[in-house]
């Protein structure tokens, strides 16, 4: 158990040095992530909604995101956390149904988020799920959203965000996610105000993260950045081939065939 793949992630989050932890979306960006030296993988929930041809917030069916998620716990041996939104439902038993299916699927954690909910419903949420697993293991990090939806900012944004995160640790909730705050400074303050290890998003423009991770700040995510920047070097390449012109900048940055098929022949 010392071992496994939950207290391995655990530690990452007590660590001399930051979490930095990049964002999949199907098997071959897990397997990619773990080949160039990710601690851990996370998912996406837009990116892998994106990736299979549904909209963020809620549009992907629950057995495709299972399946894909199967997909991506099949080829890494990483501590694998997985966005489940607001867990699809407002029912608090169906949200823990769906986390211990996750569980079965091998993941150490899982990310889920207040959004447009009240703080009341999420503790509901994560109290089923903590029953439901009846002690088994899972790291859960919870998602205020009081930055991404400007509920409040300044002093009263930190405040809110503490009133909250606390309630959802009291709940069983193992990490804060602040996304949407860029400031260190109210970094440094929300940080200080609560004991519990807490994730932000890396967004354009930020300071660098060993700053952030100087004033508290553990867990960095990349979100779907990873899926736009992919998406638009395929979109800027097709634009580059045309039938009198063959730009080979589109072959720039490009792994090779046979790199790309032995690792997954070695997984197969």
């Amino acid at each position: 158990m010392n071992n496994s793949p939950f207290n391995t992630f655990t530690k990452l989050h007590q660590a001399a040095a930051p979490l930095i932890l990049p964002n999949a979306w199907d098997a071959a960006s897990a397997l990619i992530c773990q080949n160039t030296g990710a601690q851990a993988v996370g998912t996406s929930s837009a990116a892998v909604a994106w990736s299979l041809g549904y909209a963020d917030g809620g549009a992907l069916p629950v057995e495709q995101h299972l399946n894909a998620i199967a997909r991506i716990a099949r080829v890494t041996s990483l501590p694998l956390s997985v966005d489940i939104e607001d867990g699809y439902s407002q029912n608090p038993e169906q949200v823990a149904e769906l986390t211990c299916k996750m569980v079965a699927l091998g993941v150490a954690g899982i990310n889920i988020e207040d959004g447009n909910d009240t703080p009341e419903s999420l503790d509901k949420k994560i109290s089923a799920i903590r029953q439901a697993l009846n002690g088994r293991p899972l790291f859960i990090n919870t998602r205020t959203d009081v930055y991404l939806n400007a509920l409040a900012s300044g002093d009263k944004a930190i405040n809110m965000c503490i009133e909250r995160l606390e309630l959802y640790k009291s709940a069983g909730a193992d990490c804060g996610f602040v996304p949407g705050l860029s400031s260190t400074e109210e970094a440094r303050s929300l940080a200080a105000g609560i004991d519990l290890p807490l994730n932000i998003m890396l967004l354009p423009g930020m300071a660098p993260i060993s700053e952030f991770f100087a004033v508290g700040i553990k867990r960095f995510s990349t979100g779907p950045t990873f899926f736009q920047s992919v998406y638009g070097h395929l979109r800027e390449s097709l634009k580059q081939l045309t039938p009198i012109r063959t730009d080979n900048n589109f072959f720039s940055n490009a792994l090779d065939y046979g790199t790309l098929n032995s690792a997954f022949i070695k997984e197969a």
